[in-house]
C-alpha cells in the first residue's frame, strides 16, 4: 500500500496528461511547448536549487558507480545480441536497441519518483547519477552509432561536446556543482523565484510526458518493443540489484536509488536519437510507450523488493 501510495500521484498525471491529449484538451503544440519548458527551465531549476540546499552532502564511491553501468552493460549487452540476430535491424540499430534497453527516464519519472521514495537521503546519488548519466550514455551511443563512419574521434567527441554544452540539464548539474564547490548559495528573490519554478518541474514533467504518449504507435513491431521494455524494466534494475546489495557495498540509500534509477522506463533519447540515425525509430518509439505503461505495475514490485512498500 505504501508502494502504491507513493507512485499513484506520479502515474496518475500522466495518465491524466494522457486523457486530456486523447481528448483534444492539450494540443500537440502544448505537449511540445510544455516539455521544452520541463527540460530548459523547470528540472534545470530544480536540479540547482536541490545541489545548493544547505545541509546536502555526500560521497561517492566506485561501488556506486560499478552497481549502475554494470546494470547498463548487462542490458545493453543483451539487447544489442537479441536486436541484431533479428532481421532487417543493422549495426546501428543493435545499438539503438541496446540504448534504450539501459537507458532510463530520468528526467520526467526518474528525478519525481526517487526524491518520493528516498527524500533528502537519496537527493546526493540520485543528481550526482543523473550528472553522470547522461554525458556518459549519449556519448557512448552515439560514439557507437558512428564508429564506423568516416569523422576522426576527435571530431566525434567535439561534436558530442557541443551537444553537451548546449543541454541546460547538463548546464544545470555543472553549474550546480561549481556552486556547490564553492559554498554559494542562492538567497532572497533569487532563492524564491528558483525554488518557485522548481515546485513546478515533477507536476508538468509528469503532464507532458503522458500528453506525448498519443504520438506514440505500438502496433509497430509489438513483441520487439516488449522484449526492449522486458529488459529496461526487469533485467537492467535486477543487474544493479544484485551488484549493489550482493556484491558491493554501499548506504541503503545510495542502493536503492541505483536500483530505482534503473527500474525507470525508457527514457525519450533513445527515440530522438533513433530519429536522427533514421534507424528502428517504429520499435524504438513502441518500446518507449509500452515500457512507460508497464512501470506503473512493475515499480510497484521494485519498491517492496528495496522495502518501500
Amino acid at each position: 500500500m505504501n508502494a502504491l501510495l507513493l507512485i499513484a500521484p506520479i502515474f496518475g498525471l500522466i495518465l491524466i496528461g494522457w486523457g486530456a491529449a486523447l481528448a483534444g484538451l492539450l494540443s500537440e503544440k502544448v505537449s511540445e511547448g510544455l516539455s521544452e519548458y520541463v527540460f530548459a527551465i523547470a528540472v534545470p531549476a530544480l536540479i540547482i536549487a536541490t545541489l545548493t540546499r544547505p545541509g546536502l552532502t555526500g560521497a561517492i564511491t566506485w561501488s556506486f558507480w560499478f552497481s549502475y553501468f554494470g546494470g547498463v552493460a548487462v542490458a545493453w549487452a543483451a539487447a544489442s545480441f537479441i536486436g541484431a540476430r533479428r532481421d532487417g535491424v543493422g549495426r546501428r540499430g543493435a545499438v539503438l536497441h541496446g540504448f534504450a534497453a539501459s537507458q532510463s527516464n530520468t528526467v520526467f519519472i526518474g528525478v519525481p519518483m526517487i526524491l518520493q521514495a528516498y527524500g533528502e537521503a537519496g537527493a546526493f546519488p540520485l543528481f550526482m547519477l543523473l550528472a553522470v548519466h547522461l554525458p556518459l550514455m549519449m556519448g557512448a551511443a552515439t560514439f557507437l552509432i558512428e564508429s564506423d563512419g568516416d569523422q576522426s574521434v576527435v571530431r566525434r567527441l567535439r561534436s558530442l561536446g557541443l551537444v553537451l554544452a548546449r543541454n541546460p540539464i547538463f548546464l544545470a548539474l555543472a553549474a550546480g556543482l561549481a556552486m556547490k564547490g564553492l559554498g554559494l548559495s542562492p538567497g532572497g528573490m533569487v532563492k524564491t523565484l528558483i525554488d518557485a519554478i522548481a515546485g513546478t518541474a515533477s507536476t508538468c514533467a509528469l503532464i507532458a510526458l503522458g500528453a506525448g504518449l498519443v504520438r506514440y504507435r505500438v502496433v509497430h513491431d509489438l513483441p520487439g518493443a516488449l522484449v526492449i521494455s522486458g529488459l529496461k524494466l526487469l533485467i537492467h534494475p535486477l543487474a544493479v540489484w544484485v551488484l549493489a546489495f550482493h556484491v558491493f557495498t554501499m548506504p541503503p540509500a545510495y542502493a536503492g536509488v541505483a536500483v530505482l534509477f534503473a527500474a525507470m522506463p525508457i527514457g525519450i533519447n533513445s527515440y530522438l536519437l533513433a530519429v536522427r540515425y533514421r534507424a528502428e525509430t517504429g520499435i524504438i518509439a513502441a518500446a518507449v510507450m509500452i515500457s512507460t505503461l508497464l512501470a506503473a505495475v512493475t515499480t510497484l514490485g521494485w519498491l517492496a523488493v528495496l522495502g518501500k512498500g
